[in-house]
């Protein structure tokens, strides 16, 4: 049962946030090899002044191991 959790910048619509998570759960589901009703997408807004204490600090940092893919840009 993969969930997963994307937080962006605030400002996309209602419909772009269920067009990305229906894109992402057909994605998961073939590549992982189940069904899409197993599968979950949160999508959080995060003000562009708080990402770097909220999701940087917070997420990507303590869990830069287990990125698959990590981002292109650093906090120095």
């Amino acid at each position: 049962m993969p969930h997963v959790e994307i937080k962006c910048f605030s400002g996309r619509t209602d419909e772009q946030k269920t067009r990305c998570a229906e894109k992402i759960a057909e994605d998961i589901a073939e590549i992982l090899g189940c069904d899409t009703s197993s599968v979950s997408v949160a999508i959080k807004d995060v003000p562009q002044e708080d990402w770097k204490e909220k999701v940087w600090d917070a997420d990507i940092v303590p869990d830069e191991k287990y990125l698959y893919k990590k981002p292109g840009y650093t906090y120095d």
